[in-house]
């Protein structure tokens, strides 16, 4: 199955073809539509103008749960549309929480214990034995200073025949991720912080946009 939202991620419409289908669960020989993964929430998608329902992963495929009497068959052709003011707030949201993210362990060590990004906010939740809002001020200076920067995001396979996929900003990090990217840090635009303690030693950021 080829992802195409990693090849382009603003690409919202896909001309394809059913590659198998199980009852209500269909494959398709290309995608444009996220599955949740790495806390990232999934796209809202259609097939031939029929809602999604839900997506799994198996090993490298996605397979799609379509409403009962879909009537697909191995080898037609379908068309995909993702909702994409939806992806578009994901891609930024994921991209605001992966800044927060390598700000927070790259400065002051904190282990990463949850994430998860939505369409309306992200969060992100630390081990940690203090007000983390203690720590905004500084984490906002140096993100504020990467987005006003306009920083080129790349991204790639690190190993391609297992789908590995990485992040990077020269100069600030190579991580590994398979979400979604906008192309530049000003894409991301800037972002509110708020504490919400969510256990006993864990300490959670919320991040919104504007």
């Amino acid at each position: 199955m080829k992802k195409v939202f990693w090849e382009d991620p603003y690409q919202c419409s896909l001309a394809t073809r059913v590659a198998d289908v199980a009852g209500n669960q269909v494959l398709l020989e290309e995608t444009i539509a996220y599955s949740f993964s790495g806390g990232q929430e999934s796209d809202k998608a259609t097939v031939n103008g029929m809602p999604v329902l839900d997506s799994k992963m198996e090993g490298h495929r996605i397979y799609y749960t379509l409403p009962d009497g879909h009537g697909l068959s191995k080898g037609d052709p379908v068309a995909m549309e993702i909702d994409w003011p939806r992806r578009y707030r994901l891609m930024r949201l994921h991209f605001a929480a992966e800044l927060v993210l390598e700000i927070v362990t790259q400065t002051f060590h904190l282990e990463k214990v949850g994430a998860h990004i939505s369409e309306s906010k992200a969060r992100i939740d630390f081990i940690y034995g203090e007000h983390i809002s203690s720590l905004f001020e500084e984490i906002l200076a140096q993100y504020n200073k990467i987005i006003e920067e306009d920083r080129l995001i790349q991204t790639g396979f690190s190993d391609e025949a297992n789908q590995r996929r990485f992040w990077k900003i020269d100069g600030f990090a190579q991580v590994p991720c398979g979400g979604t990217h906008v192309k530049s840090t000003k894409e991301v635009g800037f972002v509110t912080l708020k504490r919400s303690r969510s256990g006993k030693g864990i300490e959670r950021i919320e991040i919104s946009l504007p």
